[in-house]
């Protein structure tokens, strides 16, 4: 299969600078690499019915849902880009990942097997010089791509509050050229590298 990413905007406004950031990395896939971009503020997700003890889940077919549905399961990288919001990810991103609950539960999807193996990437901008703030938000993902079985390509991080910042960033910038070129490894749960 050739490498088609889909990049998840989960910022609630368009251009901001985790935008910008993840733009900036695209830059420099390989021309071959099919792109896709959907913002969640333009295409927003309903909340999430759990529904596991009630009724089975069924395949969406129209709207929203099915659009981020089919594009998921379309892409063999999935770059999450959502600001830092109060230490982890937006809520447009938290209820995107709130739907992998339901996908799984989908007679005849085989969501979890059809994700195994593929990339989750993320991409973030935050306001702190101290990186470590966002050590939820990369938990949050990395755990995500551990539960499904994907690999995690990390996050790649940038310093930025007010729009455009990021682009003064340097460091940020000059890890965006060689960010998605780097080989994922599987992704593991924080309990499971403490015993290798």
């Amino acid at each position: 299969m050739s490498r088609r990413f889909l990049f998840v905007l989960g910022s609630a406004r368009s251009d901001g600078n985790t935008e910008l950031l993840a733009r900036r990395a695209a830059e420099h896939l390989s021309g071959d690499v099919e792109q896709q971009w959907i913002s969640l503020a333009q295409h927003p997700l309903p909340d999430f019915a759990d529904l596991r003890h009630d009724s089975d889940h069924v395949r969406p077919t129209e709207g929203d849902v099915a659009l981020l549905l089919d594009a998921t399961l379309a892409a063999t990288d999935i770059v999450i880009a959502s600001p830092l919001y109060w230490y982890s990810v937006s809520a447009h991103t938290k209820r995107y990942l709130d739907h992998w609950s339901g996908w799984l539960r989908v007679p005849g999807l085989d969501f979890r097997k059809a994700m195994a193996g593929r990339t989750l990437w993320g991409v973030t901008a935050l306001a702190h010089q101290e990186q470590e703030v966002a050590e939820p938000l990369v938990g949050t993902l990395n755990n995500s791509a551990a539960y499904m079985g994907m690999r995690f390509g990390g996050v790649l991080l940038g310093n930025g509050s007010k729009p455009g910042d990021v682009l003064r960033d340097t460091e940020a910038l000059d890890r965006a050229r060689t960010f998605f070129g780097r080989e994922a490894p599987l992704a593991r749960f924080p309990y499971e590298t403490a015993l290798v």
